[in-house]
This record gives structure tokens, sequence and C-alpha cells, in this order.
């Protein structure tokens, strides 16, 4: 949303994120495109280069460059080799320790905290917090997403620490309201959203492609963090920047996919935390009301199972579990029991492709809605198999 409001505004913008669902150039490249391959050939040479002339006893601990580390490294220079205005960077996991916190940021914005990753970042939301804290420069804004109050403090003593200027969206935010409406196109819903402030001349009244309650919180710490770098920006820039924004895998709607015309509405979405999964809960039961919906869902093996199973309680008439791809390691018997414990009744296979191709020919037949949720992974396995069903 950030990078799609600059590049409204007339900026060349890069854009850094993860992650990709099909094609690697996903994490790096404009607010809505990829950079000419020419960028990419010269920050590979570049990299290469540059890599080569590293000795193992230059790195801390003689530890290897992690992959992470590298593809954060191509980035920055495939910004400089397209010569962009801005730069618009998502942390990787965490923020005090993360590879992008090398940069000195013009502004700094973070999202709600939940528990995830808590082998890395800690067991409770203020530790997590405390590492998400870590992006805080000294003097530089950060605006803040809504947040729990001891959450909140925490952000409070860092940026006060720091001298850096603190805002959090329940407190720029004078007031929102959003609301469903049907469109052409892929996506057949959009989300007409109405956002008031003291920072805005006038509210700012928009649709979102990307749909769901929480993404109106998004739109506003967008706008928020853009205003602070441009306070003269015009409203009406920040409105037609918010509604170009799209990214693929969150709650993207395919209406009858391929051979598989039956399905009425096919929803893609790679939430795979508590929270998140509530939201897309919350969002496709506003938008399909009716129970006789099928669900097909894989989790990576680290992720909350049992508490993300009983989120699909009363939602679905069918359930589909599955390996989210071959990539992450998953936990097919912990899923199991996690959908049993929640009292829910699904038929399980190992076999993704054979699970995706089940789930699919189910749904058509019923001429239902499928929701396909999960993990990313699972996501790009759905979009590689539809495509050679074409």
């Amino acid at each position: 949303m950030t990078s799609s409001i600059l590049e409204e505004a007339g900026y060349s913008v890069g854009l850094y994120m993860s992650p990709h669902i099909l094609d690697f150039v996903e994490r790096v490249g404009t607010a809505h495109n990829t950079f000419p391959s020419s960028v990419y050939d010269r920050a590979v040479q570049e990299l290469q280069e540059g890599i080569s002339l590293i000795s193992p006893n230059d790195l801390p601990g003689g530890r290897a460059l992690t992959w992470f580390e590298l593809v954060t490294l191509f980035a920055f220079l495939c910004f400089r080799t397209a010569k962009v205005d801005w730069g618009v960077y998502e942390v990787g996991l965490g923020g005090r320790l993360d590879a992008t916190n090398v940069l000195l940021p013009t502004v700094c914005a973070i999202g709600p905290i939940e528990l995830e990753h808590t082998q890395y970042l800690g067991n409770t939301v203020e530790k997590i917090a405390g590492e998400k804290a870590g992006i805080i420069k000294d003097r530089v804004p950060v605006v803040i997403a809504t947040q729990k109050p001891s959450v909140k403090n925490v952000f409070i003593a860092v940026a006060k620490k720091h001298k850096a200027p603190i805002k959090f969206v329940d407190d720029l935010l004078a007031a929102y309201t959003f609301s469903y409406s049907s469109k052409s196109g892929d996506n057949r819903y959009k989300m007409n959203i109405h956002l008031e402030s003291n920072l805005f001349r006038v509210p700012i009244d928009t649709y979102l492609q990307l749909l769901g309650e929480f993404q109106v919180q998004n739109a506003a710490l967008a706008a928020f963090a853009v205003k602070t770098i441009f306070p003269d920006m015009d409203e009406q820039i920040i409105a037609r920047g918010l509604s170009r924004a799209f990214l693929p895998g969150r709650f993207e709607m395919l209406p009858h996919p391929g051979k598989f015309y039956g399905i009425t509405e096919l929803v893609l979405d790679g939430a795979h935390t508590v929270n998140s999964v509530r939201y897309t809960m919350r969002t496709f039961s506003t938008l399909f009301t009716s129970k006789n919906a099928h669900l097909l869902f894989g989790c990576a093996a680290d992720k909350d199972a049992e508490d993300i199973a009983s989120c699909f309680k009363g939602y679905f008439s069918r359930i589909t579990l599955t390996r989210p791809g071959s990539i992450k390691q998953s936990d097919m018997e912990r899923m199991k029991l996690a959908f049993s414990t929640a009292g829910l009744h699904f038929a399980a296979y190992d076999d993704y492709t054979f699970a995706i191709c089940r789930a699919m020919e189910d749904a058509s037949t019923e001429s239902v809605p499928l929701l396909v949720t999960g993990s990313f992974y699972l996501i790009a396995e759905v979009k590689k198999f539809l495509a050679v069903q074409r």
C-alpha cells in the first residue's frame, strides 16, 4: 500500500517483500511490476563479484551468509541499479537482528503484534514487540498499528530512548467505515473505505482490492506513514494509490477456475497465524453467508494448528487437510489431531496434489465456494495445479 501510494504520487519505487508465491522476483520489484531483466542481471553480477571477495574470516564468528541476507543485499543492489526514488522494505523476521535493519529509513511502520516465530522472538507479545521495536532509529519517526496497552508501552519506551517521534493508528484515526460491494474482474468484490484523521485535509474515500477489516487498519497505517514524509500530499493521490494496491494470495478470489467451473468462488489466502485466520474467516463468512462451503487447509509444522482449527468450527460442510507442498516441513498427525479435537470432520491426504484435485472436484460438483488457506506454500501449489489444468 505504501509503495502504491508513492508510485501514484509520481515517484519510482522499489518494493522488497516476502514471500513470493510463483516467481522469485515477486520479492524484489516495483509497486506493481518487476524491474527490467537487465536490472536483475546487473545486480546478480555485482552480488556474485562482491561475495567472492569476502573471506570467511571476515564474517562475524565465521558464520556463512544466510539466504535472506543475500536476498536483502540483492534488493539493495537492484534498487540502486534501477535508481529508484524510494525503497519500501518489509522486514523479514523480527526487526532488531533482521538483515534489513542495516538501513537508515526515513520513516518506520510496525503492524499488529501477535505470537509468531516464538522460538526466535520470544514467547510473549511484549518480548516480540521488543524485537520489532529494534527497527526504531534515532529521531526517525515511527507509525504503529493499534496494539494492546502492554505492547504499546514497549514501543513508547524504545521510541523515547531514541528520541523518535511516535504515533499510533488508533490515536491518529478519528473514524473509519467500510463496506463490501461487487465489481467486475477477477477479484469480484471490493471494499469501500472511509478514513478520517486530523492529518488529512479531507477524509479519504476509496476502495481496496485487499479485503478484510484489518486491511482498513493497514491502509490507515500506510497513509499515515506517507503523510509523515509528505504532510502536504493530496488525499486523492493516497486514495488512488490505496485502490491500486494488490497482493496475490491475500484473500485472492478466482471465480470459476479453469475446468472446475462449478466452484462458485475459489478464495486463496495465505493466513497461517491464529489472528490472520480469524480475520480471514470473518471476511469469508461476511461475503459467503451460507454454511455450505468447503475448506482446503495445510500448515507448516511450526504453526499453531490447535488454535487455528477452532477458527473453522461451524463454517464448512467439507474439510480437506494436506501438507502445504514439499518445501515446508509439516506435521499431518498433529493437524489431524487438532481438527479432531476441535470436533471437525475432515478427509486428510499426504499427497497435496491429490488433495488439491479432490478438494477442487468436490467443490465444483457441489457448486460451492472453496477456501484454501494455512500457508502461502499451499497457495503456490494450488496456482501451479490450476496452471497445468488449463
